[in-house]
């Protein structure tokens, strides 16, 4: 549309309002392909995965959109403003689909529908900053100048949104009233656009539109979470009683009758009902055969019930936990079931707690511990992987005292036999001495654990002298057997996992994808 006797301060005006529009709508566009990421990962696992897809999939979707702009060569900000209107739609519904799709359909389905919002999504995001740039050329026939400027917009945007999403809207809002949230600012700015360019646009209709996808969408920031809580019950065998998005992933505690669980990013930590087997095999074992116990670590363990197991012994004098997330000290701390189950554990004078990343902090540390806990997630993505490699565990090595031990939980024997043969393995390769063992949890199954030492692990000296539920000493020798199907009969070739080549990952994946 070629302007005519508008007033150079008019034309200002108007770039100035695409400018500030592209680098808008490219922090929308950023978030939304974060919390794609963010909501595969959770849903289905494999972080890795799923941001590759993301990206392959947005840029790919983003690729049509900018081909297909050519179609358009009249009544640009109209066609933008539809845009937005459809952008805000999908991307703001994006989350609440996929949870109801998995709910109500399955895995499958879910991943299919994610698949294609996440195309559909970058197809017109792809298609905004052409319009944009054709509109600012129309304005004031400067190509250079306006898609210069329109892409430093983007690309300075596309910063701000990353940023927004890891720091502010997903610890503050979560998935769902993130994508709402979001969604808005798009429907916003395609307001604005239409009082900017009232002369070019369909005022009552265009505004029409925006103000009802709006309400719409105000709504779903106000209610969505709670009807998608609903969805997400459905993933849980029993009622959620807690859930909540924190800076480093999602909390959800589910309750029935004597059996509390605690899930983490959807993978589930401990159930009430059975949780002692797995913390006594974890603590008892390394702690009857350390010669000293004056000096203890955990890394993990933000529940509280390794602590619990650890209270037991007199001879301890300090309990120093490393756990990234404060909001789970916090729930440990404060949750009335969870505080009766870990027996106020954290309020206990021996116990430091230190609120860092246990590869950071090994590190960093100048102390040495006569006994080591690792009761760290499952190695389910690249952030968690770190914390079994070669690299790690060589912290680990030289945070022990010459005679100090560790024990670590090593996923499941019979499930991901060679990811639990890689730990070891690993642990090897930095030269430690190992003795692994398992212990049959009911709601996990068969579970694994590695004891380390610089010094030859003699199991026959376990003597447990403190009270148990599960554990016994006649108990203790079949623990370190391996039945055929489940030994390590088959690791000659397994070679360690390192920051590198995280094989541990892969192992891990491939082993539980259908469970």
């Amino acid at each position: 549309m070629e302007q005519v006797n508008i007033q150079p301060e008019t034309i200002a005006r108007q770039k100035s309002r695409i400018f500030t529009s592209s680098g808008i709508v490219s922090v929308c566009g950023i978030v939304y392909q974060v919390l794609y990421g963010a909501a595969g990962s959770y849903l289905f696992g494999n972080s890795t995965l799923f941001y590759c897809l993301t990206i392959g999939f947005f840029l790919s979707g983003m690729g049509i959109g900018a081909y297909i702009s050519e179609w358009f060569k009249k009544e640009l900000l109209s066609t933008f403003i539809y845009t937005e209107y459809l952008i805000a739609l999908i991307g703001g519904c994006s989350i609440t689909g996929v949870f109801f799709m998995q709910a109500y359909f399955g895995d499958d389905l879910a991943k299919l529908f994610l698949y294609v919002v996440i195309i559909v999504t970058g197809m017109l995001t792809g298609l905004e900053l052409p319009l944009l740039i054709r509109k600012s050329e129309e304005i004031d026939a400067n190509l250079q100048q306006s898609t210069a400027k329109v892409l430093f917009f983007d690309y300075a945007g596309s910063l701000i949104g990353t940023v927004a999403f890891a720091f502010l809207l997903r610890p503050w809002l979560g998935l769902i009233q993130t994508a709402f949230f979001i969604s808005i600012i798009n429907i916003l700015v395609a307001i604005w656009l239409s009082f900017v360019f009232k002369k070019e646009v369909n005022q009552r209709f265009h505004r029409t539109i925006g103000f009802s996808v709006l309400v719409l969408l105000v709504f779903g920031l106000l209610f969505g979470e709670k009807y998608a809580t609903g969805l997400e019950q459905k993933l849980y065998q029993d009622p959620i009683i807690f859930q909540e998005d924190t800076e480093y992933q999602r909390i959800v505690m589910t309750k029935r009758p004597g059996d509390l669980r605690l899930y983490l990013d959807g993978q589930l930590q401990f159930a009430e009902s059975d949780e002692y087997r797995y913390h006594e095999g974890l603590v008892h074992i390394p702690m009857s055969l350390a010669s000293k116990r004056d000096s203890v670590l955990v890394l993990g363990g933000g529940d509280g019930l390794a602590v619990r197991e650890l209270l037991k012994y007199n001879d301890v004098k300090e309990i120093t936990v490393v756990d990234l997330d404060p909001a789970m000290i916090d729930l440990a701390k404060n949750n009335a079931l969870l505080r009766q189950l870990n027996e106020d554990a954290f309020s206990n004078p021996l116990v430091k707690i230190k609120n860092e990343d246990a590869f950071s902090f090994l590190k960093n540390t100048t102390e040495t511990y006569d006994v080591m806990i690792i009761d760290l997630p499952d190695p389910n993505n690249e952030a968690l992987n770190k914390l079994y490699t070669w690299e790690f565990y060589s912290l680990v090595r030289n945070a022990l005292t010459p005679e100090g031990i560790t024990s670590i939980q090593s996923t499941s024997p019979v499930f991901a036999r060679e990811a639990f043969w890689t730990i070891n393995e690993t642990v090897n390769h930095v030269g430690l001495q190992t003795a692994s063992y398992h212990i049959d949890i009911p709601s996990f199954g068969n579970w694994g654990f590695t004891l380390a030492s610089r010094a030859p692990i003699e199991t026959s000296k376990i003597d447990i002298t403190v009270e148990t539920s599960y554990l016994t000493n006649s108990l203790v020798p079949a623990l370190f057997q391996f039945g055929k199907d489940e030994d390590d009969s088959f690791t000659e070739n397994l070679k360690p996992n390192s920051l590198n080549r995280p094989i541990l990952l892969d192992y891990y994946e491939k082993a539980w994808k259908y469970y």
